[in-house]
């Protein structure tokens, strides 16, 4: 799989434009983006930190993962994103390691990015997301 580097990390809030100033304004993060990825039922806010990424995440839909994750367990790090050279690739490779997936193939992610998840049981309880840009 060789995992580059970390991507971005993801955080659920509930409210995007009550969470974007305090990573622009207070910790003076660079705002790169808001996107809505309507197909993952999220708005997402993406912010420059070095090499790396912080995208917060507002659900769109009551259905949604993110709606889900912050009915369970309230705003904090959703998901720890891996920079990979081929989501597919990846993917096969965690398949032949006998690793949980949340997906079998990659799908489109915010910022123009190819992303799948690997399940959280596989992982020690983190949900990870693969991504190449």
């Amino acid at each position: 799989m060789n995992p580059r580097l970390i991507d971005h990390v993801g955080i659920a809030v509930r409210n995007l434009d009550e969470a974007i100033p305090f990573y622009r304004d207070v910790l003076g993060l660079e705002l790169i983006e808001v996107e809505e990825v309507p197909d993952q039922g999220v708005r997402t806010a993406a912010f420059a930190a070095g090499d790396n990424r912080i995208e917060l995440l507002e659900p769109t839909a009551a259905s949604s993962p993110i709606a889900k994750f912050l009915e369970r367990r309230g705003e904090g790090i959703h998901h720890l994103a891996l920079r990979v050279a081929d989501v597919a690739e990846s993917l096969e490779s965690l398949k032949a390691g006998s690793c949980r997936l949340i997906d079998e193939t990659p799908r489109a992610g915010a910022g123009h990015a190819s992303i799948a998840f690997v399940h959280p049981q596989s992982t020690h309880g983190v949900l990870l997301e693969l991504c190449s840009r």
